[in-house]
């Protein structure tokens, strides 16, 4: 998909008979009655009174906000059960309900939302171990919805993967409009969590993804009255109604950007989707013209690069060949290893490249370049998974040397070692399953070089992380001890900002005079050299995700 162009969605036909649609008025009033031929309600605002609570429950339900102390989930018909607890229902049948009407992709989007937002999962479902992904998802969502739907192919694991990146990149400018669309800020606030997940589908694709009206409400209507409720179908298919009109007028009811610097940042940060903190730094440091065009980078289609692996002996001509072979269109990267695609990744995928060890999907970063592995070497790669530098400094060993791979996550670090495996460079890595704090302490291992990606703001970083890793400053780790005297540290991250860069690298050298900057200049081009001597690639400048990188050299002495 490119740019803001419609998603080749499978045709969904239109069912008729979903209950008798609401049709809503753009004139902002009371909700009323209409006198007009059709005798169908007309309301302005969505009321919680319009539709049919849960008998004997109220219609006010509870939502889990994330600045609040956790509390019971607001999903009461469908308890979130563990398998091992079994229910009447299962002691009955060992047959699982399998619901063949409910859009299946749209179900596992869902569940993976409610996932993703209690930092249970990562948005990319592609990231994640291929062989049992789908399957693995059907159980998840029979364990939250009480339901299977048909099983999921490449092509649904890659809707899914739209669909999920999509919401979660612009969940502040859908929820904003969701939350006008309501009668009241209370309503939005304590809408069940399921409910507000469908909807935030709903609403991207219909503003996003240009998926047909009738799909797009017709689906979502039925997937919110079987997984929840007939109230909450009524209360889906009235939101999208009146969102589609207000869409179709040019109407949507966005705020304007006027006001202090405060009060614009705010306006900004919800037309494009990002946290107000971080706008206002943008702003602060690029200027507002400049911080525009960054959200919207980070808004865009994003474009995958796909790295060749020179350790089995092919070269980038050898992937070209192949991707032309398979009508994938590409562009040369600057990078010699890389060759870029905008589209047909999913293509890429079902060919086998990934599986046969001829590539790896892998950002375009110098970061590696900046660390310059020598054959002979010993490297840590400090929170190394999902594996995609570990890979590529272990191809630049060519045969000698070691590379470590730590990282607190077992999951992710089975699969790095399974993708060293498919690469022919599992005998070049070994895998350390532990806290990299508790690590540095315990062990009296040196290492020539340690590369640390640093706790940062991230740009595109949105899962959320349970371990330690996120909560860290660069001046309090003990990773330097692992620096070998007259070893390098080389210290990154995926950010743009100059407190999580520069200015963390000064007050570091303040604290440790051990440690001296040594400029990245020749081992990386010299547009991406700083004037400090660093590495910062920038993405408005030179089109790839920002980072930053220094080498601090550890004193002999």
């Amino acid at each position: 998909m490119e740019g803001g162009g419609a998603l080749a969605l499978p045709q969904l036909r239109a069912r008729a008979g979903i209950g008798s649609p609401i049709l809503l008025s753009a004139d902002p009033g009371s909700a009323r009655r209409s006198s007009g031929a059709s005798g169908r309600s007309r309301v302005s605002r969505i009321d919680p009174g319009a539709y049919p609570g849960r008998t004997g429950r109220g219609r006010n339900w509870k939502r889990d906000i994330p600045e609040a102390s956790p509390r019971r989930s607001g999903i009461t018909r469908v308890p979130n059960r563990s398998p091992e607890v079994p229910t009447e229902r299962s002691r009955r049948t060992k047959v699982p309900i399998v619901n063949l009407e409910v859009s299946h992709h749209r179900a596992v989007a869902a569940v993976r939302l409610l996932r993703t937002e209690k930092g249970k999962a990562f948005v990319d479902l592609l990231n994640e171990n291929g062989n049992g992904s789908g399957e693995n998802e059907m159980s998840y969502v029979e364990r939250t919805l009480g339901f299977k739907t048909r099983c999921l192919d490449n092509r649904d694991i890659r809707l899914v993967t739209v669909i999920v990146a999509g919401t979660v990149r612009w969940k502040r400018y859908l929820d904003y409009l969701i939350m006008s669309l309501c009668s009241e800020e209370k309503v939005f606030r304590e809408m069940e969590p399921l409910l507000l997940q469908i909807l935030r589908i709903g609403f991207f694709e219909i503003l996003k993804l240009n998926v047909p009206a009738y799909a797009a409400v017709d689906e979502n209507v039925r997937l919110a009255k079987v997984a929840l409720r007939p109230g909450a179908g009524n209360l889906v298919n009235a939101i999208l109604r009146k969102l589609l009109q207000l869409k179709e007028a040019n109407s949507l009811p966005l705020p304007k950007i006027e006001g202090d610097d405060r009060a614009q940042a705010r306006a900004l940060s919800i037309i494009y989707s990002h946290p107000v903190w971080m706008v206002r730094r943008w702003i602060r440091f690029l200027g507002k013209d400049e911080a525009v065009k960054l959200m919207n980078w980070n808004n865009s289609d994003p474009h995958f690069s796909i790295r060749v692996n020179t350790a089995k002996g092919y070269t980038r001509a050898d992937l070209i060949d192949r991707l032309e072979n398979l009508q994938v269109p590409y562009d040369k990267s600057t990078m010699d290893e890389f060759v870029c695609i905008r589209e047909g990744m999913q293509t890429v995928l079902q060919a086998g490249l990934l599986k046969e060890g001829m590539c790896a999907v892998q950002d375009e970063s110098l970061v590696v370049s900046v660390v310059d592995p020598q054959p002979g070497e010993t490297i840590i790669d400090c929170c190394a998974a999902p594996g995609g530098k570990t890979l590529f400094m272990a191809a630049r060993l060519s045969g000698q040397g070691k590379i470590w791979a730590l990282d607190i996550n077992k999951g992710r670090l089975r699969i790095l070692m399974e993708a060293a495996k498919l690469h022919n460079l599992d005998a070049m890595i070994s895998d350390i399953n532990a806290d990299l704090r508790l690590y540095a302490k315990e062990t009296t291992a040196k290492y020539d070089k340690v590369l640390l990606d640093a706790p940062c703001s991230g740009l595109g970083v949105l899962s959320k992380r349970a371990d330690l890793r996120w909560n860290r400053q660069f001046e309090d780790l003990e990773e330097l001890m692992l620096v070998k005297p007259g070893g390098i540290l080389i210290y990154s991250t995926c950010s743009i900002d100059h407190d999580e860069n520069e200015h963390r690298i000064n007050a570091f050298v303040q604290r440790h005079p051990d440690f001296v900057p040594q400029s990245v200049h020749g081992y990386v081009p010299a547009e991406f050299v700083t004037h400090d001597g660093f590495y910062s690639s920038n993405p408005t400048k030179h089109s790839i995700d920002g980072a930053f990188a220094a080498r601090l050299v550890r004193s002999v002495l």
